[in-house]
């Protein structure tokens, strides 16, 4: 197994509000990693210390090989870092003035260089892989939330990344609309892509997360392969947990 990224006492407040309190975590490569948890558990908040959208308080990340200050990296340091993840945000985070295809266009040509043509055909081609060719030239105004969401997940692969972060990618989505999302999700993991989801799907948890961990109050309360944590949590708040989300389910 290569170790594709590692964190240690990951440590973020707020004011006088603790939001982290030293996670720490290894991930394999090819790794679905489902991060669960109640809200205001941190799980978003230590999801954008990866990716130096917040800064950590303190803690260290080492990402492919390479380590990081999570509180003082530089932004050459970050810039090399985000080159090899994406991340997919809760509310898409798409350009309004913007078609699908000069959405997923934009990182490849203004953060990669990649010439217009060459960033076109590959915007096309990951439209396509997400279902989203035949909307190539709408603008987000004209597409529903999955179709939305879509257009963020293909514009996070176009970058060939190393791994992906994705924040709630259904939550704002409405129940019919949330199984396109997870469908192509699901499809990535099955091609091996490493991924790091913050969710409270527990169907997807449950059968595409190799990988689960349960968050409270700024602690990783448990981790494991997705079956044991599922199956024969060690603790209770776990068991808890599952019980209360998988009766929402029904």
């Amino acid at each position: 197994m290569t170790t594709i990224l590692k964190f240690n006492d990951i440590r973020k407040s707020f004011g006088e509000l603790d939001v982290l309190k030293g996670i720490g975590l290894e991930v394999n490569k090819g790794d679905v990693v489902a991060i669960l948890g109640p809200s205001g558990s941190g799980k978003t908040t230590l999801l954008r210390c990866l990716n130096f959208l917040e800064r950590a308080d303190s803690g260290s990340i080492v990402f492919d090989g390479v380590q990081y200050d999570a509180a003082k990296a530089t932004k050459k340091e970050i810039r090399a870092l985000r080159m090899k993840t994406a991340f997919v945000f809760q509310n898409y985070n798409l350009f309004a003035n913007k078609t699908a295809v000069e959405n997923v266009m934009e990182g490849l040509v203004t953060a990669r260089r990649v010439r217009k043509e060459e960033a076109k055909a590959k915007a096309l081609e990951t439209l396509e892989k997400v279902g989203m060719l035949d909307w190539a030239n709408h603008y987000p105004i004209q597409l529903s939330g999955g179709q939305q969401q879509r257009v963020a997940i293909a514009r996070a692969i176009a970058t060939d990344p190393d791994i992906i972060f994705f924040d709630e990618p259904t939550s704002a989505l409405d129940p019919e609309l949330t199984g396109e999302v997870l469908s192509v999700m699901k499809t990535l993991a099955q091609e091996g892509m490493t991924m790091l989801v913050v969710t409270h799907e527990m169907k997807f948890a449950r059968q595409v997360a190799t990988r689960t961990v349960f968050m409270e109050n700024g602690v990783i309360v448990e981790e494991g392969p997705t079956k044991e944590v599922f199956e024969h949590p060690r603790e209770k708040r776990t068991q808890e947990f599952i019980n209360r989300m998988e009766m929402d389910d029904f």
